[in-house]
């Protein structure tokens, strides 16, 4: 990603540990040879003993080392080994309770899980374990199983206890049938060059997927838990899988149009704006009024921009190419950085892909 920001702003993004940023600013101190990103707990150097770079590895090519307090060389969100191992841990066998003491006996100082897995997932490995065990017992109901079937999945000896955990996780108590449409959706935290991202999924579709920074990103998923009638807990299916390896393409700058299959949960108007906004080519940008002329609403233009703030799906519902009338890049929920990054990266890509398809006589 290419810095754009003055040295006195990049300044300022580290002074007030701007997490909007990190991935895109790096501040090297020239009295000390480290180099450290936005949020590092480390006391704020002085203006003039800084070096600012828009990438780890322009700092490391400069001569710094990477500090040992905020590992920026690190990508944004990126989980370490402990929380790698401790998902693999959950993973292998879902209906098991993993204790302090399981934790002890696997070499693992409980407090540091739980401080870690805090910091990745803002839950702590317990809260995640029993999701994930609840999660498995909604698809089994789900696909119509029986509720002791999901109770034995879910690792509860109490019927009683089930029902309780399941009724404060879903707004009701477990049952088939008529509740056979209600298995939660599933989160997952993916890494990107411009920071983690979150990608909500069911076996069918995507329903979100949204930079971490992305303003009021609570407000975003409690509506769409609402909108869906369904809980949202962690966990992935082939879905995410497709969407993950379609993102590092994309980033790559080799895919500019996404197969995932998407769910578009909106009204009428909002479903028509983002599916026009899935009609702006790639490395090309459309104004407010371009949009609202194209979803037949050609004064709209407060309508259009609302829906753009209502949009889950970022990159592959694309509202980051709708700009300002006079050529500014204008809002975006993810952050301006992340909207002028998105923008470069497709207009480079779709320039070579152009090359590609009609090399030059």
């Amino acid at each position: 990603m290419t810095l754009t920001l003055s040295d006195a702003e990049a300044y300022t993004v580290i002074a007030r540990k701007d997490l909007n940023f990190d991935g895109a600013v790096f501040v090297g101190v020239t009295t000390t040879g480290i180099f450290c990103r936005p949020g590092c707990p480390a006391r704020l150097p002085k203006f003039e003993n800084c070096t600012f770079h828009s990438t780890a590895n322009a700092a490391l090519a400069a001569g710094y080392r990477a500090c040992k307090r905020c590992h920026p060389a690190k990508a944004p969100g990126a989980e370490g080994p402990l929380v790698t191992r401790l998902i693999a841990m959950v993973e292998e066998a879902p209906q098991r309770r993993i204790s302090e003491a399981t934790l002890k006996e696997a070499g693992i100082d409980p407090s540091t899980a739980r401080r870690q897995f805090q910091a990745r997932f803002k839950m702590s490995f317990t809260q995640y374990a029993r999701a994930r065990r609840l999660a498995l017992a909604a698809q089994e109901i789900g696909k119509g199983d029986s509720v002791i079937s999901a109770q034995i999945t879910a690792g509860y000896e109490s019927a009683s206890g089930f029902r309780e955990a399941f009724g404060k996780t879903f707004g009701g108590p477990p049952q088939a049938g008529k509740n056979a449409g209600k298995a939660p959706l599933l989160i997952e935290w993916l890494d990107s060059p411009h920071g983690p991202i979150l990608a909500v999924v069911d076996n069918a579709a995507l329903y979100m997927l949204e930079f971490t920074v992305r303003k009021n990103l609570d407000l975003q998923m409690r509506r769409l838990s609402k909108k869906a009638g369904r809980a949202i807990l962690p966990g992935r299916t082939q879905i995410t899988d497709q969407i993950s390896a379609e993102l590092i393409a994309y980033f790559k700058g080799q895919l500019l149009n996404f197969e995932t299959p998407v769910a578009l949960l909106g009204t009428d108007f909002q479903t028509r704006t983002w599916k026009a906004l899935r009609e702006i080519p790639a490395g090309q940008t459309r104004s407010y009024k371009d949009l609202a002329a194209a979803v037949g609403n050609p004064k709209g233009f407060r309508a259009v921009a609302n829906a753009n703030a209502n949009n889950r799906l970022a990159i592959i519902v694309p509202c980051h190419r709708v700009i300002a009338a006079d050529g500014g890049l204008g809002g975006y929920a993810g952050g301006l950085d992340k909207k002028r990054a998105l923008l470069d990266l497709e207009k480079v890509a779709a320039a070579a892909q152009q090359t590609q398809t009609h090399p030059p006589s």
